[in-house]
């Protein structure tokens, strides 16, 4: 079988290698083992092709005749077989053809693991996947002892490049095609029975990448229907396994309950408003107080656009589930005010502690007696810049208030909806009523055992609605002013009963107005939002007198208060006066050091910059702080955190280079090494021609713990005579070359 490799690629080795990195090269390959799930003839097979790339190679006489047979194949444009013997290895190299412009190998069947084992460690996936697949599928129509022998190990070869393709894909942001890729090796383990430990490993990314591929196949375009039912029931299959949005039980996808909060966040720009209402209005009922939430918002944004006034109605009815444990009384209020009921839209705005949107709401309605000129003002620009924002399909919709009323749907189901104020003043009541030692006196029993205690504050954490409408939403408040009289604004007062309202998550009281129960007019349906009824309210006098007393009372204490510290505070500075008078602390003797707190006392270096070594020949301890350099960078580029940019501190030219290459490959391979290094008997030689060269030697005793896939090998421990080459630069020194003495 002909395979797409050269022994230079074999090897990891350029063209223009020498003799002591060819040496260097076969040693690090010979040593360097496949997983130990492959077979003992799988490595053999590899090693065999490694041996007879350094035969060739490192033979004077066959390497000049395998370069020229090489550049000829590489150049080559008509595709003629210029390919020439070189004795009997040689002879099995073949030169390019019609297809191909690399230069290939031809191997027999034995050798057939070994060349695919060096594919894969090459990064060549796509190589390993185009031969051993078809190589699979045939040869399973015969009936061949020696291929059921080295099956398994073509079918691990060929999973683990489905592995390693997927990861690849995965980092190139392809999601859908790294999902193929694994689900393909995968799919092959479970057919074949074999190897469930990388099956795991397969199974494990597949779930990791979930939450990458539902977002790429929700945001396709609409059209593409069946690719986004595809991401929705992915969707569905991680909320099962959840136990919804804020579930705390584990999908495997790596994202605990605040990271899959922001992910749903960012997945509902990708959907429709009627998926969201499909899918929050379901995962509400397990019950899920943040999925209660976002239907809400789906509700809301269904009903004012669709004209489907019954729907703002469910929303608020939910609402008043979420308002025992947590300040949605703005929501409430503006669910109200689409519903017309002004009464109770004012009622839900006064027990709200959102200061900020107060402040908008009665900056805007300082000419009228209430708060629903500044309440429809808000109300429109929150739909605009708080609502439709999250929608797919509403990004472009206009929130108007005045074509919303004027819509003869919303008026018929207006004019027939019951009056519900006396129970909706009682459940708001209820909701935030509190017991002496601040706990709710009534709870829904749904929501017990709920994530709403742990999180209570999810506006914030999930809508992010800003506690003030923006202010570049530009509509006039005129529509609203002109039909009301230019009476005092309604202030507050405590409740008569002494109950004060309390928020989930503060102290601190808001005042009500307890307004008398009447009736609730009936919407006209004149097409304005000027007709929308107002309630007439007269404050009574005593109102401020209580307020007053409030008032006066508090700055009493705040007096008493201060004056406490004030005397504290002379204490304090008197007591510290008569002990330094009385009793001196010890004189400093000799001359002080000029130390400045906005200058430090030595220089200190920048952060990533390089050790700074003594100007002048390299010295014995110079030479020491070198060598110990290096293996520091040695530890960290192929330890468990691969900082492979490490070696840019220390190594220069072809020593650079061979140790990136190490480094990436066992990277990529899911290995590390742990090191530890003692260096002794170090001697240095100046280069007598050139200043800025020198020689040094040292024995380096390493011991070495080898990792792989997270699993601990049995140590090895050298002791060697190493000789280092080694250049300045910019004042300072790095190793050019690298050789073992012995």
């Amino acid at each position: 079988m002909r395979i797409p490799l050269d022994y230079y690629r074999i090897l990891g080795l350029p063209l223009a290698a020498s003799s002591e990195q060819l040496r260097q090269a076969y040693n690090d390959r010979i040593v360097q083992l496949p997983r130990r799930e492959y077979s003992i003839a799988a490595t053999t097979s590899r090693k065999q092709l490694v041996e007879e790339a350094y035969v060739v190679l490192s033979n004077p006489l066959e390497r000049k005749e395998y370069d020229r047979v090489y550049l000829a194949s590489a150049y080559t444009q008509n595709g003629t077989d210029v390919a020439v013997a070189v004795e009997n290895r040689v002879a099995r190299h073949s030169n390019s053809n019609s297809d191909t412009q690399n230069p290939t190998i031809d191997v027999n069947e034995d050798e057939l693991v070994g060349a695919l084992l060096i594919l894969q460690e090459l990064g060549e996936y796509e190589q390993v996947l185009k031969l051993g697949r078809p190589y699979l599928v045939n040869r399973n129509k015969t009936d061949n002892e020696s291929f059921a022998s080295e099956r398994p190990d073509v079918v691990l070869t060929v999973a683990l490049a489905c592995l390693e393709l997927g990861r690849e894909q995965w980092q190139q942001g392809n999601y859908e095609n790294a999902a193929i890729s694994l689900e393909t090796g995968e799919e092959l383990l479970g057919k074949e029975g074999m190897f469930p430990n990388v099956r795991v490993e397969i199974q494990a990314d597949l779930n990791r990448l979930r939450p990458y591929r539902i977002l790429e196949l929700v945001a396709l375009p609409l059209d593409h229907a069946a690719e986004r039912k595809q991401g929705l029931q992915l969707l569905q299959q991680v909320l099962e396994e959840r136990g919804g949005i804020d579930g705390s039980l584990n999908d495997e996808s790596g994202l605990n309950v605040d990271d899959f909060l922001r992910f749903v966040q960012q997945l509902r720009h990708h959907l429709t408003v009627a998926e969201q209402h499909h899918l929050f209005e379901s995962e509400s009922k397990r019950p899920s107080a943040v999925a209660t939430y976002l239907a809400v918002y789906a509700l809301i944004a269904r009903g004012f656009t669709q004209r489907q006034p019954a729907l703002i109605r469910q929303a608020k009815q939910m609402l008043l589930r979420l308002g025992k444990r947590q300040d949605v009384h703005l929501e409430q209020s503006l669910c109200a005010l689409l519903l017309g009921q002004t009464e109770e839209a004012t009622k839900a705005l006064e027990l709200s502690q959102e200061y900020e949107a107060l402040a908008f709401i009665r900056e805007h309605s300082q000419s009228s007696p209430d708060l629903l000129p500044g309440l429809c003002l808000y109300g429109e620009r929150w739909l605009q810049n708080e609502v439709f924002p999250h929608f797919r399909d509403l990004e472009d919709q206009v929130a108007s208030l005045k074509e919303y009323f004027a819509d003869p749907d919303v008026q018929a189901y207006l004019e027939v909806l019951p009056s519900d104020a006396e129970n909706v003043d009682a459940d708001w009541r209820t909701s935030t009523l509190k017991s002496p030692n601040g706990t709710s006196n009534t709870t829904s029993s749904n929501y017990n055992n709920s994530t709403v205690t742990a999180r209570p504050n999810y506006r914030n954490r999930v809508t992010e609605i800003p506690k003030s409408a923006p202010a570049n939403y530009n509509i006039s408040t005129d529509n609203y002013d002109t039909r009301f009289n230019h009476e005092a604004p309604v202030t507050s007062r405590p409740q008569p009963n002494g109950r004060v309202p309390k928020n989930h998550n503060s102290q601190i009281a808001t005042s009500t107005v307890r307004a008398p129960k009447s009736k609730r007019r009936r919407h006209q349906p004149s097409g304005s939002v000027k007709n929308i009824p107002k309630p007439n309210q007269r404050v009574a006098p005593r109102r401020r007198q209580s307020r007053n007393k409030s008032a006066s009372l508090l700055l009493k204490v705040l007096a008493s208060v201060a004056g406490v510290l004030l005397f504290w505070l002379l204490i304090s500075t008197t007591f510290g006066w008569l002990k330094n008078i009385l009793i001196p602390g010890p004189a400093l003797q000799g001359k002080q050091l000029a130390i400045e707190i906005n200058e430090p006392p030595v220089a200190i270096p920048t952060p990533g910059s390089q050790p700074q070594y003594p100007e002048g020949d390299l010295t014995k301890e110079s030479a020491t702080q070198v060598v110990q350099s290096w293996l520091s960078a040695k530890s960290t580029s192929l330890g468990s955190k691969h900082d492979i940019d490490s070696l840019n501190q220390i190594l220069t030219g072809s020593a650079l280079s061979y140790w990136r290459g190490i480094a990436l490959q066992v990277k990529s391979s899911n290995k590390y090494r742990q090191y530890e290094h003692t260096v002794s008997n170090v001697s240095v030689k100046p280069d007598a021609n050139n200043k800025n060269h020198a020689t040094v030697e040292a024995t380096v005793v390493e011991s070495t713990t080898y990792y792989e896939n997270g699993e601990k090998k049995e140590p090895e421990k050298d002791k060697v005579r190493v000789r280092y080459e080694v250049v300045r630069v910019e004042n300072g020194w790095r190793i050019r070359d690298i050789a073992l003495v012995n």
